[in-house]
Order: C-alpha cells, then structure tokens, then sequence
C-alpha cells in the first residue's frame, strides 16, 4: 500500500472550519500519541509554507521561545 500521509490530511482538513481545525489539534496533544505527530507535522508544513516572511520570522521565535531552557 502506498499511502500518502500528506494527501491523506490534506483530504481530510480540506474546507474544515477553523474550530473543528483547532479541536482535531488539541485532541491530538491531548491524546499525546507520537503516532500523531506526523500529521500535526502536515499541519506546521500548509502554515509554513503559506506565511510571508514576517509570519516565519513570528513562527520562528516563538518556537525559539517555547524550546528554550527555562
């Protein structure tokens, strides 16, 4: 079987609204199952690649912040 995991969110979260985008990513943090991370990794990927440079820039230094010691 060669499955598509990008294809297969992309379907899925296709003309989703923003609340039921936001439950399907707190369900899966609060599941806390590494299984899925790599659909929550589809997710950053459409927000990444859809930001403008100071979207990137925001994204990036709060992820900066969030990995930080302390």
């Amino acid at each position: 079987m060669n499955f598509q995991i990008r294809d297969a969110i992309t379907a899925n979260m296709t003309n989703n609204s923003a609340t039921d985008i936001r439950s399907v990513v707190e369900d899966a943090l609060q599941r806390g199952e590494e299984h899925l991370l790599p659909g929550l990794g589809v997710f950053f990927e459409k927000l990444w690649v859809n930001a403008d440079e100071q979207e990137k820039a925001k994204i990036s230094g709060e992820l900066a912040q969030a990995f930080s010691a302390g």
